[in-house]
């Protein structure tokens, strides 16, 4: 179809030259077809129904046809995992088809995950099964709906191709799209390979496409890191806030742009656990929960040093120095939010972290307890109403009753109206539990899709009460809860 043509799209990065990565040729899917796409996002991009039933977008999906002709692109870059610098990383299943150019003007990265191998795929055989690019395609969805910065999944397919992994699976490929998909680990390859010109083009290609202000201010490259240290605070904070364990923090799965990245054993807490370990490979606990913030900023860290040929080191340290205070500001403020408070008191913290002994002391499960505690007027805070509430999740009912006498004080200044309706746009009914999703991804395994879609309708509006779905807001029972998963995908 035309609107695949060319008039959409462009081809920014891969025209940075080959210290960036390498034209390849993707390996086609036997019989691709479309498995699902997310309606919603077709439809931000400018796509109509047509556009993503065609047999021109079906060839691209699945890796059948380039776009617009051009070649695709394998992104070169390095990183840390779990610690240990690793050069022989890169879009090792993935390459970059291009940047579609929607009706406001904006460039989207299309990203397609399971096209073959590449240059990058090591010892890898460059595909992507069923099992991993559907949970990446509802995790990407889970999070926008829950308003935390994110990569998009705009399409799958599946197939006829057979994969090895544990088990024989089945070949799919997920069509990932963002504003842009340059990592930590892009600066770090261009640092440690000592290619420092196009150390420099890459930070001048990002400030020019993605941040066109910060050329103006007086230290562009300085600018321009602390834009990653504010963006890349502000996403830690909601992701402890609502209870994300991404599971895999290399540097390599980092986004300059502050956005989550790369789906693969992450978790969103059931019983509420600060050390939850969601990757059963991670036995250190590098990227427990509770340590996320600090890795965030190990990871920042090494993306300074990676900047040293741009900026001084005491600008970058200084630069760095700002991460604890911008991380805090913004946990604080979701934080109050989820409480309903109005204002910052010097208390605060205090009481947030009562409320987290007691839901850690109790292992009380940490959605349910905030959307219930979001329908609570000031009336019932201290009343019967209140323990019912909270009896089947907190075994200690005096331990309960001390904690929610302390908030009843707290919000004693508070009208209820506006106060519970903060609470209820903040805190989720619908998280995309583990549990959750292997039940969808069983189903789309044997070719029922429904689970899917019905998980994708929570998942769009978390907030909102979907009559007929709310076993998908149930507890989880002991044998769904705290799945650990590996990176296989």
């Amino acid at each position: 179809m035309a609107v695949f043509d060319g008039e959409h799209i462009r081809f920014s990065f891969s025209q940075l030259g080959r210290a960036f990565g390498n034209p390849v040729k993707p390996t086609p899917l036997d019989n691709g077809r479309l498995l699902t796409y997310n309606a919603a996002l077709a439809d931000e991009l400018g796509l109509t129904t047509a556009d993503i039933h065609s047999e021109t977008f079906r060839a691209i999906l699945s890796a059948e046809a380039p776009l617009a002709g051009r070649q695709p692109f394998a992104m070169k870059y390095t990183g840390h995992q779990f610690g240990q610098y690793n050069p022989e990383l890169g879009d090792g299943r993935g390459v970059l088809l291009g940047e579609w150019r929607d009706d406001k003007g904006t460039l989207w990265d299309w990203h397609l995950k399971g096209a073959g191998k590449t240059p990058y795929s090591r010892h890898g055989d460059g595909r992507a099964v069923l099992r991993s690019t559907l949970r990446e395609y509802l995790a990407s969805a889970a999070m926008k709906g829950l308003n935390i910065p994110t990569t998009q999944a705009l399409a799958m397919a599946t197939s006829d191709t057979p994969v090895m992994r544990e088990r024989i699976e089945t070949a799919a490929t997920l069509l990932r799209v963002t504003e842009s998909h340059v990592r930590f680990g892009h600066f770090e390859y261009l640092f440690y390979s000592q290619q420092h010109e196009a150390l420099g083009t890459l930070a001048d290609y990002v400030i020019a496409r993605h941040f066109p202000e910060l050329a103006e201010a007086e230290t562009p490259y300085a600018a321009l890191l602390q834009e990653i240290v504010e963006r890349t605070a502000e996403m830690i904070a909601l992701w402890q806030a609502v209870g994300f364990n991404h599971g895999v923090m290399n540097t390599d799965n980092m986004s300059i742009l502050g956005q989550t990245f790369d789906y693969g054993p992450y978790a969103f807490l059931d019983d509420f656990n600060p050390s939850n370990i969601c990757n059963h490979t991670d036995y250190a606990g590098r990227y427990a929960f509770n340590q996320q913030s600090a890795i965030a900023l190990w990871n920042l860290s090494a993306l300074g040093y990676a900047f040293t040929p741009l900026l001084e080191s005491d600008v970058i340290n200084d630069i760095l120095g700002g991460y604890e205070h911008h991380l805090q500001v913004a946990y604080s403020k979701v934080m109050r939010n989820k409480l309903g408070l109005s204002d910052a008191q010097q208390g605060d913290s205090d009481l947030f972290n009562a409320l987290f002994s007691l839901l850690e002391s109790q292992r009380v499960d940490y959605t349910l307890f905030f959307h219930r505690l979001s329908h609570i007027t000031q009336d019932e805070l201290l009343g019967a109403k209140a323990l019912s509430q909270f009896n089947d999740l907190v075994s200690d009912a005096d331990a309960l009753t001390a904690w929610l006498s302390e908030y009843h004080q707290r919000v004693a200044d508070h009208d209820d109206d506006p106060r519970l309706a903060c609470m209820q746009a903040t805190n989720p009914k619908f998280v995309l539990r583990n549990y959750l999703a292997q039940q969808a991804i069983e189903a789309a395994e044997q070719g029922d899709m429904q689970p899917t879609h019905d998980l994708m309708r929570v998942l769009a509006d978390p907030f909102g009460s979907h009559t007929g779905l709310d076993h998908l807001a149930r507890r989880p029972n002991n044998d769904e809860k705290d799945l650990t998963l590996s990176c296989s995908s």
